[in-house]
């Protein structure tokens, strides 16, 4: 699978809530970047070891740049500590993308719920529902109204959002919005792993395919047979070659170790940069991103993650 890979220049640094730094991004000679929709993401390479997933929550439509919002995260792994601390404007970083497994589908009506950072894959589907003519909410939650990202962009929405800040007004009612299934009405949820869960209980009701979840944070793996557990052969159809893959090793470890190339970024099974065409065989998937009917249709899988319900997986790889 081909993407885009290039060197951009961190062209402005904004203040978008307290703890949280919209970065925008261009290219160097002014070229013009790859074209995305709502809900797409990228991936930023800040240095060695140091590659994180970011959802681009600026203006399709500008292909100049890209913007990109950063949590500062103490205890975080390390991205959000550079990028706060040491990216200055001027600066250089590779970026590859963008990638979207969170695309907004055509809906008369939809419910927006977005937890902190999660705003960030939402602010541009908020623009694109508007320009539709859809009818839409956003309910908006964060720890203060001093840490909730990009208000000032939201106020000119009126009524249709919601702020909720938890210090002021408790945790997000999540029964009076979600309580009752609405027709016609596509639910778009992205934030921290308990929202998301809360959400995806309330919504067990809703019609399927209602449902739409983003995660920046694994999801505690269905394990739907301890078999998956085991060794299994994965033939690569494109390279001609039969690699037995261990219990204790993923497929993107097997494939890697022989010395196939394949794109891949979180290793986590949340980026979707690994996904791979499955050509026969049933993949045990393990994921935070496949729908439930991606999973039932068994096309693609997410190989850092996701292992095989038997013994056989043919990838087209």
């Amino acid at each position: 699978m081909s993407t885009y890979e290039a060197e951009l220049v961190v062209a402005r640094r904004d203040l978008a809530a307290d703890g949280v730094l919209a970065l925008t991004l261009r290219h160097p000679l002014g070229d013009a970047l790859p074209g995305w929709a709502p809900g797409a993401h990228v991936d930023v390479v800040l240095g060695p070891g140091l590659e994180r997933q970011y959802s681009l929550c600026g203006d399709p439509a500008d292909r100049r740049e890209w913007r990109v919002a950063v949590l500062r995260e103490p205890e975080g792994r390390g991205g959000s500590a550079h990028v706060h601390g040491q990216l200055e404007v001027g600066d250089k970083v590779r970026v590859r993308g963008p990638r979207n497994h969170f695309a907004l589908l055509p809906s008369p009506r939809y419910l927006f719920v977005a937890g902190g950072i999660g705003i960030t894959p939402i602010l541009p589907m908020l623009a694109a529902a508007e320009a539709a003519g859809a009818d839409w909410t956003l309910l908006y939650g964060g720890r203060t109204r001093e840490s909730m990202a990009f208000k000032e962009e939201l106020a000119a929405y009126g009524e249709k959002v919601r702020l909720v800040p938890q210090d002021e007004c408790g945790l997000l009612d999540l029964a009076a919005v979600l309580g009752t299934p609405r027709p016609d009405t596509l639910v778009y949820c992205c934030g921290p792993g308990p929202l998301l869960d809360a959400v995806e209980e309330r919504c067990a009701r809703w019609p399927s395919g209602a449902l739409h979840v983003e995660r920046f944070q694994p999801k505690a793996p269905d394990v739907q047979d301890p078999g998956g557990e085991g060794e299994f052969e994965v033939v690569l159809e494109r390279s001609g070659r039969t690699l037995t893959v261990p219990a204790d090793a993923t497929v993107l470890d097997t494939v890697r170790a022989a010395g196939v190339e394949v794109l891949f970024s979180c290793t986590e099974g949340t980026c979707g940069t690994c996904e791979t065409d499955v050509l026969d065989g049933t993949p045990d998937h393990r994921d935070s991103v496949l729908t439930d009917e991606e999973r039932e249709a068994g096309e693609t899988m997410l190989i850092c993650v996701s292992r095989c319900l038997g013994k056989r997986l043919v990838l087209d790889l």
